[in-house]
């Protein structure tokens, strides 16, 4: 199982309203992240709107392919691309931190 750690940046002035919208994430993407192997996925956001995700998976690369096959995470994403810094939609800048220390 890879452990998957990473950073994005939510814009400070939509900060509140990223935190709304994950309190109720759409069942449908709930279902579809599981079905395309994310599993003990959290979000963790702070004030300044630095964002850390972390997942487990059996394959990174394959479980970010199946979700994007999903018109659920088309939507999920268009919907929420304005609320990050960063240019490109979010999936594509989920770029894995390398693990240094892990303690089982």
């Amino acid at each position: 199982m890879q452990r998957v750690c990473f950073l994005l940046n939510v814009r400070e002035d939509r900060i509140d309203e990223y935190r709304e919208r994950h309190a109720a994430v759409w069942p449908e993407m709930l279902a579809a992240l599981s079905a395309a192997g994310w599993h003990n996925y959290s979000l963790f956001l702070r004030e300044d709107g630095l964002l850390v995700g972390y997942l487990e998976t059996a394959d990174f690369d394959a479980a970010r392919e199946a979700m994007a096959a999903t018109d659920v995470n088309e939507r999920w994403q268009r919907d929420m691309a304005d609320f990050f810094e960063q240019p490109e939609a979010a999936d594509e800048a989920m770029v894995p931190l390398a693990e240094v220390f892990h303690l089982a």
